[in-house]
């Protein structure tokens, strides 16, 4: 099972974002991590920067959005709509994708319930509960 650290989750985007604007050849998982950094021209100036970001902290309590969690979430989404795991979600993102007019914000609403998933495990030290993520899609 791949399981990075942190730095090299966020080394992974840095060199993902770095050949993509360089025109070099790209693994398809760096090539969809670069996909989804385009989508986000918010993050272009620090992903451009890893001297400088590699070891920020984005703590949500001073209402930052980490880029590098959010990117790697969409990759944990864009890998559960590949194999449809939990069953359903794909239909869950069809319909939400006709709902908001686009994949991405599709995704956005999907991120929302993985992360009301993440947290409930984490308070109630529980492993992740899919029903609570399929749940929280019915409500999108």
């Amino acid at each position: 099972m791949f399981n990075p650290t942190r730095d090299q989750a966020r080394q992974f985007l840095f060199d993902a974002w770095k050949k993509r604007r360089e025109g070099s050849l790209l693994t398809p998982l760096e090539d969809l991590a670069a996909q989804l950094i385009e989508q986000h021209p918010e993050f272009h100036e620090l992903l451009s920067d890893p001297g400088r970001y590699q070891d920020k902290n984005y703590a949500p309590e001073h209402g930052a959005t980490n880029p590098f969690l959010h990117l790697m979430l969409h990759l944990g989404i864009a890998e559960q709509l590949s194999i449809n795991q939990p069953h359903g979600i794909r239909a869950h993102f069809e319909r939400l994708s006709r709902r908001f007019g686009s994949e991405h914000d599709a995704q956005h609403r999907i991120m929302e319930c993985l992360g009301e998933m993440i947290w409930q495990a984490q308070r109630n030290g529980t492993a992740p509960d899919a029903a609570v993520y399929m749940a929280c899609l019915e409500q999108q």
